[in-house]
């Protein structure tokens, strides 16, 4: 459990950066399972069924469905490649983002430029003739459009930031965004165009983020305000310890409790003459404060 007890330590102490590369690293080695099993037991059904679970659908009877998707498609990949770059991507620029902001801005950047792109997919499968055959059946996955929304937000919120790149030197990281948008939303757009409109809404959102924050409006406090109320929902609360004292059995039992309580007074009182009330304990202090109040 030495390695189990490492990775959960990693996570608890890490940044919300480090947070969102596990989960996504998590949820990839669930799937990865589930298509073992799937192979294992010859049905391939467990592993579809798993990631239409957790898959966003472009048809809007599907997402009535599960609207939770809207959310767990942002963590889920099932090729190894896909995982890899967008973790790359989200690292280094996410590293970036935290140095010039904070660790709440970027996980709501992350969630909401998420849910653009989702949208941006839904609406778009919706409503251009292209994929009328194909939304009943269409589903993104992936984080890419999230990630899209981080590298887009802070080299907007930024722009001149420099980026030391192999063989091509220091590049603005506005250059560097527009580059990673243009090869990836816009080259071949017919081959997976789901992905590249989610890609677009994301990288939309976070050009717009970031020109409200530098203008003093951050449109990512709602996501914090969902995310602080359902930590508020699922933080289990104090249980309330209550003692009660066993009352004396009988005359003498009470007789020699009270002997005991009054020679620990006397004690306390003897201590006071000597050294004087600075010279009790808290303890010692407590005592003579609850024996003074039951007098009154």
């Amino acid at each position: 459990m030495g390695l189990w007890n490492d990775i959960k330590g990693s996570f608890n102490r890490g940044s919300s950066l480090t947070k969102l590369i596990y989960i996504n690293l998590g949820v990839f080695i669930a799937i990865s399972f589930a298509a073992i099993a799937g192979f294992l037991f010859t049905n391939p059904l467990i592993d579809e069924n798993t990631v239409r679970f957790l898959a966003v659908p472009a048809s809007l009877p599907g997402l009535a469905m599960r609207p939770w998707t809207l959310i767990t498609y942002m963590f889920l990949h099932k090729d190894i490649w896909h995982i890899l770059f967008n973790m790359l991507w989200l690292y280094w620029f996410g590293t970036i983002f935290l140095q010039m902001l904070d660790q709440r801005k970027l996980v709501s950047v992350y969630l909401t430029g998420g849910i653009c792109g989702a949208a941006l997919y839904i609406l778009s499968f919706n409503i251009f003739p292209a994929f009328a055959g194909i939304v009943s059946e269409s589903v993104a996955i992936g984080a890419s459009a999230s990630v899209m929304a981080v590298v887009v937000a802070i080299a907007a919120y930024t722009p001149d930031y420099p980026i030391n790149l192999l063989l091509l030197g220091r590049v603005k990281i506005k250059y560097m965004a527009l580059a990673i948008l243009v090869l990836t939303s816009f080259m071949d757009f017919q081959v997976n165009s789901g992905g590249k409109l989610a890609h677009i809404g994301g990288a939309i959102f976070g050009y717009v983020y970031a020109m409200k924050l530098r203008q003093g409006s951050d449109l990512g406090k709602w996501t914090n305000a969902v995310i602080d109320w359902c930590a508020t929902l699922l933080k289990p609360r104090k249980k309330m310890k209550v003692t009660y004292r066993r009352p004396p059995a009988n005359d003498h039992e009470y007789n020699k409790v009270k002997a005991d309580r009054q020679a620990e007074i006397n004690a306390i009182l003897d201590k006071i003459s000597k050294g004087g009330y600075d010279s009790l304990t808290r303890e010692e202090k407590d005592i003579l404060f609850r024996e003074s109040q039951s007098r009154h």
